[in-house]
């Protein structure tokens, strides 16, 4: 029994120093061949600006090309699913945030992954989010806003509201805003925040509960679209002139803002993991990628450790589930 015992021990043994072994040459190696960096809606769009803001800058840190794919749709969740389905090699990085990974498996039936399906990396940027409506919409401020959307219910014209998706963050900010006011608003799904735009713009929908960025404040001063108020916790610099929804009786507690980082797959090697943590940290303190970020009203995160990037994404998924109940949210 001893015999076979210490046989077992270094059967055991051998196993795992190969595979530390294997663990420490694919981190001397990996990346060895580009690495696509997936961001889940079209070019054009915010999330697109951000992707391409970083790629280049992480791939210095990488020694490898880092390739932005744009692929929409689901409310992103076909770019998720696409990452799960690719090995869990390190090769597809993918750009997310609630929207994609905490949303939409709660509000769509034909999502089946789970938020736990992907490990968070690092944080990169915090972005502050804006009621934007067509510049004809007759609001200027929270109150204005709540008082034409219970005229409008009223009428049998619900106030109709822009997302990238049903599921989305955008959509839930609107059904929140809609369950708060107690007033209906009809839902306007998009493949992204660019279509969404073009259709605000045009007068095809009312408001867009969304983040913002240049050339959404370019848009506001030729007077294409209207920002009505922000839902930061203060007046943002550069935006002195438009007030926030705290400022306003009917939406004093509406304040939120959403977050973008970098996951793969919860089951890529950990040596693996390591050299992408170390690149995406690297590349938070690259002056250009900082400078780009915060021209597009991104604040750039602190640095995490990869235990406060897993608590993070915890307690964003807790947080997110939790208003999914509050608003009744049904899969469909």
């Amino acid at each position: 029994m001893k015999s076979l015992l210490r046989r077992a021990s270094l059967k055991t043994g051998f196993a795992l120093a190969a595979l530390s072994l294997a663990g420490g040459s694919w981190a001397q190696s990996f990346p060895q061949r580009p690495v696509t960096l997936m961001v889940p809606y079209p070019a054009g769009g915010v999330s697109d600006v951000i992707a391409r803001t970083v790629n280049t800058a992480l791939g210095k840190h990488l020694g490898q090309p880092v390739v932005v794919e744009n692929l929409g749709g689901v409310s992103g969740a076909i770019a998720a699913q696409k990452t799960l389905s690719a090995p869990a090699d390190g090769y597809l990085l993918f750009q997310g945030s609630p929207n994609e990974l905490i949303l939409s498996p709660l509000a769509n039936a034909a999502v089946k992954f789970k938020s736990e399906d992907f490990r968070l990396l690092q944080m990169i940027s915090v972005a502050p989010l804006a009621v934007i409506a067509r510049a004809d919409l007759p609001v200027s401020n929270g109150d204005e806003l709540a008082a034409y959307a219970a005229r409008m219910a009223r009428e049998g014209r619900p106030l109709t509201y822009a997302s990238v998706g049903p599921g989305s963050f955008y959509h839930f900010m609107g059904e929140h805003m809609s369950h708060t006011l107690g007033a209906p608003m009809t839902h306007v799904p998009y493949k992204g925040a660019a279509p969404a735009f073009t259709d605000l713009m045009g007068g095809q929908v009312d408001i867009f509960i969304t983040v913002f960025g240049k050339a959404q404040l370019e848009m506001a001063q030729q007077g294409r679209l209207k920002f009505v108020a922000t839902l930061s916790e203060e007046r943002l610099e550069g935006l002195k002139q438009v007030p926030t929804l705290r400022e306003s009786r009917a939406l004093k507690d509406f304040s939120y803002k959403i977050w973008t980082g970098y996951f793969v797959r919860k089951d890529t090697p950990e040596p693996v993991v390591q050299v992408l943590y170390k690149a995406l940290t690297a590349t938070l303190s690259d002056p250009a990628v900082r400078a780009g970020l915060e021209a597009q009203s991104q604040q750039v995160s602190r640095p995490l450790s990869l235990q406060e990037a897993a608590q993070a994404y915890t307690d964003g998924t807790a947080q997110f589930r939790a208003l999914a109940k509050t608003i009744q949210l049904q899969p469909q």
